[in-house]
């Protein structure tokens, strides 16, 4: 077997923003495996300033993988521990290989274009005008859940653009997810809870900076609207410590980002741990591109979550891989009548 790495830069359309900066580029890497005549292809992508595995050494640990294939991916695995992206990326690359289409990864309904997954609409930070625009387009689009992202403005302009879209819809029509990636403080926090669920928010993502346990712990018990731990679970490795803290916090929902929570494996570890202490769940995208949104698509529908996933990301960029993922009506659609084309597999 011969592995290869390959940097990718994908551009997006218009710079996003969040609350830790305005995104403009997302590098990511792909892992490609050759055996025998056929191909297999992954995503190791990163977050800057977020990743666990955000390290100087990143390139050099793909470059040993790519030396140290045939330890095979069980052993490779466990020796990556601390780089999650990159245990994603082997985990898909190795099961793309084993395909008979190497983007055909987990056959189900939703790869024979029958059944959709539901998506969240994703509001992007910016000015009150771009974000009302943005809000407006999801809803005309069929999004029956939107996701603001919310902490780099004035919070009472936040807080008038969600009175605007409980003006024109009620809670059983749109159901309002709030990410404030860690904005808020330990002090200010309840208080702005008690502010945003006047509007009935479904949940808010990790209200406060990650590893404020027990601050975070306090929070959990006393808020008026569902927390959800987000960043909170990343570089959390040992699954006895991914227990200790689901046991210490006691939040309502984790989200699982597979590139930064430890690829199919990790996240299934987390899941188990969130049925086994009644805690709710969805999977997020990570901003990959076509080609790693495509695996944690497919992935997540074999899980048959009721809930609207965090899938609809594949959208942003300007040089994304064409492939048969389409959102439409509110959620991803696998239509199998669009081509894949990705230069290092065609």
């Amino acid at each position: 077997m011969v592995a290869t790495y390959h940097k990718y830069v994908l551009e997006f359309k218009k710079p996003s923003g969040t609350s830790r900066g305005i995104l403009r580029q997302k590098e990511t890497w792909f892992i490609v495996l050759s055996h025998d005549g056929k191909k297999g292809i992954g995503e190791c992508g990163i977050l800057r300033g977020l990743s666990v595995d955000d390290r100087p050494d990143y390139e050099a640990k793909l470059h040993w993988v790519c030396n140290h294939i045939d330890l095979g991916l069980d052993r490779l695995l466990q020796e990556l521990i601390e780089f999650p992206s990159i245990q994603f990326g082997l985990e898909i690359a190795f099961r793309s290989l084993a395909s008979e289409n190497p983007f055909l990864l987990y056959k189900s309904s939703f790869t024979d274009s029958k059944d959709p997954i539901s998506i969240n609409g994703l509001i992007w930070m910016g000015d009150k005008k771009s974000m009302k625009d943005q809000i407006e387009d999801k809803l005309q689009n069929g999004f029956d859940c939107i996701k603001m992202k919310i902490g780099a403005i004035d919070f009472d302009t936040e807080l008038d653009l969600l009175s605007y879209i409980r003006s024109q819809f009620p809670k059983n029509e749109i159901e309002i997810r709030v990410d404030a990636n860690g904005a808020f403080t330990p002090e200010d926090a309840l208080h702005k809870l008690k502010r945003l669920s006047q509007f009935e928010i479904h949940s808010i993502e990790q209200p406060i900076k990650q590893k404020q346990y027990q601050k975070m712990a306090e929070l959990c018990d006393k808020t008026p609207l569902p927390i959800a731990l987000d960043e909170e679970l990343i570089g959390v490795f040992d699954i006895a410590e991914k227990e200790k803290l689901l046991t210490l916090i006691k939040p309502q929902y984790i989200i699982l980002k597979p590139s930064l929570v430890g690829g199919i494996k990790g996240t299934q570890e987390w899941i188990a741990l969130a049925k086994k202490f009644g805690i709710g769940w969805w999977i997020t995208s990570a901003l990959e591109s076509n080609i790693g949104l495509n695996a944690i698509a497919q992935f997540t529908y074999t899980l048959q979550s009721d809930m609207p996933q965090g899938l609809g990301t594949g959208s942003l960029y300007t040089n994304n891989f064409e492939s048969p993922l389409t959102v439409t009506n509110g959620t991803l659609l696998y239509d199998k009548s669009k081509a894949w084309k990705v230069e290092y597999i065609n």
